[in-house]
């Protein structure tokens, strides 16, 4: 097993690192990176199909945003923008 050794400017700053674990740590992100393209992929699908039948996946995505909130956050928000409409005559 090869080391790699990473020096800095100071003695307490050398640290062993071996090549076969550094290997292991860039080939698992590598294929997180990748099954993170493929969910990315299916979800786009997942959207496709929502709109073919008529939904509207900009609203969709909204509301999934909302689900992602704590709902007194979003009342207030709510309350908020209904507020400022009444303002501007918009309500």
């Amino acid at each position: 097993m090869a080391d790699l050794h990473v020096v800095d400017d100071g003695p307490s700053d050398t640290y062993r690192v071996t090549a076969d674990e550094l290997r292991q740590f860039i080939e698992r992100v590598e294929r997180l990176e990748q099954e993170k393209k493929d969910l990315a992929e299916q979800v786009k699908e997942v959207f496709a199909e929502a709109k073919g039948r008529g939904y509207d996946t900009k609203v969709m995505r909204k509301v999934i945003a909302l689900r992602k909130r704590e709902p007194d956050d979003v009342a207030e928000e709510e309350a908020v923008l209904e507020m400022y409409k009444e303002a501007l005559g918009m309500s």
